[in-house]
């Protein structure tokens, strides 16, 4: 199967950078899957999970927003944060997820209640990462 480079960049640091055959992200409009010799294209991220096939195993990494850039020979996300399951601190991110649920709960002004509401959704992506 052919294989385009993966380069996963965060403003911290590179997360990923490897050959791989297919790459699943869920972009505003939707689930994308993404294949050597893919149209170029730019697309705004979803706080989701993306699934990266290469060598008959599969990964998935948690990817908090941010675009994807599709070019002839390599794919670029350049997410808001990116992390491997083994870097997620599962404590840390339940704890996030109840301080966003408490927030969602009382009164709040509009804008307040949009940060929560994407808190809540990273930290369930987290979550969603590390158990799998």
């Amino acid at each position: 199967m052919s294989t385009f480079l993966l380069e996963i960049v965060t403003p911290e640091r590179q997360v990923y950078s490897e050959q791989v055959e297919s790459l699943n992200v869920r972009g505003v409009e939707g689930e994308l899957g993404i294949l050597a010799g893919h149209i170029p294209m730019v697309t705004p991220l979803q706080i989701a999970p993306v699934s990266i096939k290469t060598g008959g195993r599969t990964e998935i990494l948690a990817v908090n927003g941010g675009f994807v850039e599709i070019r002839k020979d390599k794919v670029v996300v350049l997410a808001e944060s990116a992390e491997r399951p083994t870097e997620i601190d599962v404590e840390r991110a339940k704890a996030a997820r109840e301080r966003a649920e408490v927030r969602l709960q009382s009164k709040q002004d509009e804008y307040d209640h949009r940060r929560a509401e994407l808190a809540l959704q990273k930290a369930m992506n987290r979550l969603n990462v590390a158990g799998k």
